[in-house]
């Protein structure tokens, strides 16, 4: 065997974002993903910039190693092929809305007599049950609902989105791990199930202590910008020319930090003496960190900073990141040929695996690249 999912199949009902994201992590692990698609349409985004000679970027990268098929799924003839790719399956992903699936017939309640060891995750934006199961969301609808937006930006300024979209990228994660964990209990026992990930829940739970903060002392939690809740410093730093960050949430890393600047008179200062102290009085240490800072460019203090042991960074903005030598170095970027967009660079996979590292096995497919194939194989 030489990916952990190899001889897994996964029918994937997904589109955009969420599901595909799941789905595109099990391909990685090396199992076979048939796409069920709309005939002629396909999926949202392969409408979706940004494009390379015609081609979706945002749709390759989520694609990447899978199989594609038409299917209409209240055709006939096309339901009857599915029920035979069910049958064989171990996987199904989908993100409708709840109800859908069950009013194609195609709900877990009625594939599970098809195949008793079916795992059938659902991605929704509130979930299979609850008062809210019907309302439509999208990554926005789910930040603002989960909490995450009103904690996210500055004091003065309106609740945020963050840049990337956590509502569907955690649920995305969250799926991909129920999947792993039914898969596990199958092992034991052959029988599937149902899973079920709302995307308002999982940015609930990527709360951590904002949500304990509140249950516990009744504290709401506010916007703070880029600063910790209770430690300093931690936060973003002006220097000579640029910004850096610099965390500090803990008092050997505090020591170390006053010690690069060549201020342990700092260790003695009665506003500074505990994390909690510098917590509450950190406009007054931020002033006086980055009178420090004036004297260094960005990349001359986090030289200095890191070399004593105290996590910082610059800023990267995107172009950075991806050319930095970590990105290289970790294969965070890989560059797939695609048949009709040439060589791509798309985003690698996190995990790093020792016995069976990722593979990507092929670039994104067409559009119904491989209905013939999927129609040998239920014809047998």
């Amino acid at each position: 065997m030489n990916q952990p999912l190899e001889g897994i199949k996964v029918l994937d009902f997904s589109r955009v974002l969420a599901g595909p994201y799941c789905t595109m992590m099990l391909s990685d692990m090396g199992a076979e993903v048939i796409k069920i698609e709309r005939p002629e349409l396909g999926d949202d985004t392969r409408h979706f910039g940004p494009f390379q000679n015609g081609e979706s970027g945002y749709f390759m990268f989520l694609n990447r190693g899978k199989k594609s098929i038409e299917m209409n799924l209240k055709d006939p003839d096309d339901r009857e092929s599915l029920m035979e790719l069910i049958k064989d399956a171990d996987v199904i992903v989908e993100n409708f809305r709840p109800g859908v699936m069950e009013n194609l017939g195609l709900g877990y309640e009625t594939l599970k007599e098809v195949n008793e060891g079916l795992i059938y995750c659902s991605i929704s934006g509130f979930g299979q049950y609850g008062p809210l199961k019907k309302r439509p969301a999208y990554d926005l609808v789910a930040q603002a609902m989960g909490g995450i937006a009103s904690i996210t930006g500055h004091p003065d300024n309106p609740p945020t989105r963050s840049g990337a979209s956590l509502g569907d990228m955690s649920a995305a994660l969250y799926a991909a791990y129920g999947i792993m964990v039914a898969l596990f209990h199958r092992e034991r026992t052959g029988i599937g199930q149902a899973i079920d990930v709302a995307m308002v829940d999982t940015i609930f739970s990527l709360l951590e202590h904002n949500v304990m903060r509140y249950t516990s002392e009744g504290v709401i939690p506010e916007r703070i910008g880029s600063r910790h809740p209770i430690s300093a410093p931690f936060d973003v730093f002006e220097t000579k020319e640029g910004s850096i960050v610099i965390a500090t949430a803990n008092e050997p890393l505090f020591v170390k930090l006053c010690s690069v600047m060549g201020k342990e008179e700092l260790l003695e200062d009665e506003r500074f003496k505990t994390d909690i102290l510098r917590g509450k009085n950190e406009a007054e240490l931020k002033v006086i960190l980055e009178e420090w800072l004036s004297g260094y460019t960005a990349d001359e203090a986090v030289d200095l900073i890191s070399q004593a042991g105290v996590p910082c960074s610059t800023i990267l903005n995107i172009a950075e990141i991806s050319e930095s030598d970590h990105i290289k170095e970790r294969e965070m970027l890989l560059d797939v040929e695609h048949p009709v967009a040439g060589k791509t660079r798309i985003p690698g996979n996190p995990v790093k695996l020792s016995a069976t590292p990722v593979q990507i096995k092929s670039p994104s497919p067409a559009l119904g690249e491989h209905n013939n194939m999927i129609k040998k194989t239920t014809e047998k």
